[in-house]
């Protein structure tokens, strides 16, 4: 019945949202208004799928979590961009606080227990794990070439004409070598989509939207992700805009059971928006500066190389923003078997600029280090406020086993929500098995992974 009666709110909602586009006084009001749609769009489709009977309890603790963290996306993108004044109060109602209240009826506090089959969560079907670990191509049903050889020139032209399929199995655009100035998006009607490329250095998809030059946080991203079930192969996402441009996403997933194998994210504040919902990510590379892998999904990494890059002076870098801002989200960000290393940039300025594994942008942010290497670059103190006192003690912030320099605990913050992780049985909560419910769909990715930590 609560969820009902979020559902009725949030179409209404969503109705008069669409109706207050003409009330946008400046284009960045309009920017702003015009992420609000998409979310609001999302929102109602996660209650929708809430509301289905044979979800499981962790389904509909993500799918809450993911309409919570749209509408929280939808007030910031005013915020950042100066504009909250007049469009945003217009737009305000009491979806979030409804939504707020499913979850705490719906969260019995029970875990949830992720098996592995051949180094990927069960979750991902056999069919997806042998496209991800196949060391030839995937046989596409399309073909992206810049030099004409294939079916379409551009990425955008080639998902074009995959929406227009019938059917929503497994669809494959092979993005042959090239780099690719395109702002790309996978809406959420995009079921089951994969791009493949011809491996990281060699297929690269760019843009250089930002904050900085007017677009808001959530869509600066160059490629940017909402249909279920998309993977990503051997394909470098990147944002050029500069550090001096502020907010500059290279990719953004909204995806529930979203995989990416073998890729990059290239950036600097910003690089790599976890939006929301379930994401698992093995073997990929992460570049940049300020908060840059950052968002209120639930995701792990795995066997994952994280290079922090040389900031502007004055700034700090900061690897990961969890934001999580209710206590019953099911989400966080968990790190695992991993390194955290200076990039080549950062390497000879290594003494003057500070590097924390992490810092609270929301009040019960949730991030986990498990058996990670962290470099010398990671200051002794481990993690950063975000205001003074905020969050100190709602956050949680873990670290299990990790090794090299970096990783020595002595000095780190005493606040209330920091642990260091002495239990198994606690730092598996935030295994591939347990946290994004890998069981029930990596296997079909074909993407390996390990079920323990």
């Amino acid at each position: 019945m609560a969820m009902q009666v979020a559902m009725e709110r949030a179409l209404t909602a969503k109705t008069h949202n669409k109706e207050l586009g003409s009330k946008c006084r400046t284009e960045r009001e309009k920017n702003a208004w015009a992420d609000c749609l998409k979310l609001y769009e999302s929102t109602v489709f996660q209650l929708n799928q809430t509301l289905n009977q044979k979800c499981s309890n962790v389904d509909t603790q993500t799918w809450l979590s993911t309409a919570l963290t749209n509408l929280d996306t939808c007030r910031a993108g005013f915020t950042e961009l100066g504009v909250s004044d007049f469009v945003w109060p217009l737009m305000s109602n009491n979806v979030s606080k409804l939504i707020s209240n499913s979850l705490a009826i719906d969260n019995n506090g029970s875990s949830h227990n992720q098996t592995y089959r051949n180094g990927f969560p069960t979750w991902v079907s056999p069919g997806n794990r042998r496209l991800l670990q196949s060391s030839k191509t995937p046989t596409a049903n399309l073909v992206v070439a810049k030099d004409g050889s294939g079916n379409y020139r551009t990425i955008k032209a080639a998902l074009d004409a995959a929406a227009r399929r019938s059917g929503s199995g497994r669809y494959v655009i092979h993005v042959k070598r090239g780099v690719y100035s395109e702002n790309i998006e996978i809406g959420i009607n995009m079921k089951n989509i994969m791009l493949v490329g011809d491996g990281l250095k060699n297929t690269v998809i760019t843009g250089n939207r930002s904050v900085g030059g007017g677009s808001t946080t959530y869509d600066s991203a160059t490629v940017a992700v909402i249909g279920e079930a998309f993977i990503a192969r051997g394909i470098t996402f990147r944002n050029t805009a500069g550090p001096q441009n502020q907010q500059a996403v290279a990719l953004r997933s909204d995806s529930d059971h979203s995989v990416f194998y073998r890729c990059s994210f290239e950036g600097y504040q910003d690089t790599l928006f976890v939006h929301s919902q379930r994401q698992f990510y093995k073997e990929c590379y992460i570049y940049g500066t300020v908060d840059f892998i950052f968002g209120n999904a639930a995701v792990v990494f795995q066997n994952c190389m994280i290079y922090a890059r040389k900031p502007i002076p004055g700034q700090q870098n900061v690897v990961t923003s969890q934001g999580r801002t209710d206590p019953n989200q099911n989400t966080g960000i968990s790190i695992h078997n991993s390194r955290v290393m200076a990039a080549s940039d950062l390497k000879p300025v290594l003494s003057s600029v500070k590097t924390y594994l992490g810092r609270p942008w929301k009040q019960y942010s949730r991030t986990v280090y498990l058996r990670t290497y962290l470099d010398s670059l990671v200051d002794p103190a481990g993690w950063l406020e975000w205001d003074g006192s905020f969050a100190l003690n709602t956050l949680y912030y873990g670290e299990y086993m990790n090794l090299g320099p970096g990783s020595k605990t002595g000095h780190r913050v005493k606040w209330g929500g920091y642990r260091l992780i002495t239990s198994a049985t606690e730092a598996s909560r935030f295994s591939v098995a347990n946290f994004i419910a890998g069981r029930s769909w990596l296997p079909a990715t074909s993407v390996p992974y390990t079920s323990s930590v």
